[in-house]
């Protein structure tokens, strides 16, 4: 098996982390109570507004965000564990079968928990 460079992919999850903080920022904030949970920003969604159909149009971008952030905050938590094995020395290992996930699977998703044959339905 590969040697696992354990730095090169703590900046790559560092990176992607930062990215996609900034794009959840711009549609979701942190629950107080979670730090792991991000709740979508509602817009203005006054009903007494003049155009109906502006109100609807907030309406479905604000659905649309659910789901988003409910995606993009999976990837998030999956980024920080990741870091988090780094940390615990325990990044880069199976968790089904405790064996190395090659480098070639890491550089793919580098918050893999698996390797491909054990892929989870997060992955």
């Amino acid at each position: 098996m590969e040697t696992i460079d354990i730095k090169y992919f703590k900046e790559k999850l560092e990176t992607e982390l930062k990215v996609l903080t900034e794009e959840l920022e711009k549609i979701a904030r942190i629950n107080p109570s979670n730090p792991n949970d991000w709740e979508p920003i509602p817009q203005n969604l006054d009903i007494q507004e003049a155009d109906k159909n502006e109100s609807s149009d907030r309406r479905a971008a604000f659905d649309q965000n659910i789901a988003l952030v409910k995606d993009l905050e999976l990837r998030f938590n999956n980024l920080k564990e990741a870091l988090q094995k780094i940390e615990d020395g325990k990044y880069g290992i199976c968790e089904d079968t405790g064996e190395q996930i090659p480098v070639a699977r890491l550089e793919a998703n580098p918050s893999a928990k698996t390797c491909a044959e054990h892929l989870g339905p997060e992955e």
